[in-house]
């Protein structure tokens, strides 16, 4: 006998059990958790950003500052102001026949700032410490002679002081700091050894982030030693006059060890053999592309030798990357018997603007590099 209710339940009361079901599952999907209660969740935890460093990781460098709008563009971080107590010019004598001058004493020097004598109140040869930047263009132009400057680098650390530090910078389509300031070394030549080839150049790129981002508040002397034939791609966000500028604002002297000259000659080469060829007319594109290129030597020359002028260093044209060793020997030669002029500014006014210096000595027949000048402090 069939049990009623049992064997052959009734929809009708099974239907007010399935929607309480369905309900209560609802308040509990909703509820809030208590306080001591933590649901899971489905969404992926997002992992921490990478370290994040202007010269090793660059995207488009920090906008240079406009002369002209200085109080709007240039943040106090941003530029490294000479206090009006003290200005510190490195100073360069060389003779008639362009040998280092060595041996002279605080008498034999007039500076002048803003065509106004200034006194000077220390002279000091070899006693400030140096810090040096090692830049090299490793692009396409200088790839293949990557070894030759591995070797001219390490011989020119090898002659620093124990005080002094250098840094190694290298640059293509990115700009890349290889080596944090360091006396060692050892360290130097593990760092030299992981220069790679790259494509393009971005010069101006390179200089504005060296002299913002590398050099500090010390009171060293500060040079950049830079390795290229000058001509950036324009695939950068900086100008070779903001490139300047800002290299000023860092109080840092540009020795310039350009391989043009080496590059000249191959294009020179190239464009003879292709010009006296029976194949002009087959040849007219890669004809055009070498004279642009000498175009472009020579237009990337006058603007390396003004940056060396305008900051007191120097440019070197070694005839082969053979030679490098050369240049870079009489840069740190250079270095070593570099006087250091100190004197305090009559114009004790602190307005951010330029001043420009000029150096002479007493004897006539000696020339004098520094740089042009610095920025007075702004408050």
């Amino acid at each position: 006998m069939a049990i009623p209710g049992r064997n052959n339940p009734n929809p009708f009361l099974l239907k007010p059990c399935i929607v309480g079901i369905f309900l209560i599952a609802a308040i509990y999907a909703f509820a809030p958790a208590s306080p001591g209660q933590k649901r899971k969740s489905n969404t992926q935890p997002k992992p921490s950003p990478a370290p994040n460093s202007e010269l090793q990781r660059v995207g488009p460098p920090p906008a240079a500052p406009i002369l002209q709008k200085r109080e709007q563009d240039v943040g106090p971080s941003e530029v490294i102001s000479v206090d009006t107590t003290e200005v510190m010019l490195p100073v360069t004598v060389r003779d008639g026949n362009g040998r280092l001058v060595a041996d002279l004493k605080r008498e034999d020097f007039h500076v002048f700032e803003d065509d106004r004598e200034e006194r000077l109140s220390e002279l000091a040869l070899r006693q400030v410490p140096v810090d040096v930047i090692l830049m090299v263009d490793s692009s396409s132009s200088v790839a293949e002679n990557l070894d030759d400057f591995r070797k001219a680098a390490m011989e020119f650390a090898a002659q620093l002081d124990d005080k002094d530090r250098i840094s190694l910078i290298k640059f293509d389509d990115r700009v890349q700091l290889l080596q944090e300031w360091t006396q060692s070394r050892f360290q130097f030549q593990r760092a030299l050894n992981r220069i790679e080839p790259g494509m393009f150049t971005r010069l101006n790129d390179a200089l504005v982030l060296a002299a913002r981002e590398q050099f500090g508040n010390t009171q060293s002397r500060r040079a950049i030693i830079l390795l290229t034939d000058g001509v950036d791609s324009g695939r950068g966000a900086s100008t070779a006059e903001q490139a300047l500028e800002a290299v000023l604002n860092a109080q840092a002297s540009v020795y310039v060890v350009s391989n043009g000259e080496i590059s000249r000659v191959e294009k020179q080469s190239q464009l003879n053999a292709l010009l006296n060829s029976d194949s002009v007319t087959f040849n007219q594109m890669r004809i055009d592309d070498l004279r642009e290129g000498l175009r472009a030597l020579d237009e990337s020359e006058v603007k390396l030798t003004r940056l060396a002028d305008a900051t007191g260093g120097r440019i070197y044209k070694p005839a082969s990357f053979a030679r490098l060793n050369d240049a870079y020997r009489e840069v740190a030669e250079e270095l070593r018997h570099q006087y250091a002029l100190y004197y305090t500014p009559s114009n004790k006014t602190h307005d951010g603007s330029f001043r420009h210096v000029r150096v002479v000595t007493k004897n006539p027949q000696y020339r004098t590099s520094t740089r042009i000048g610095y920025y007075a402090p702004q408050r």
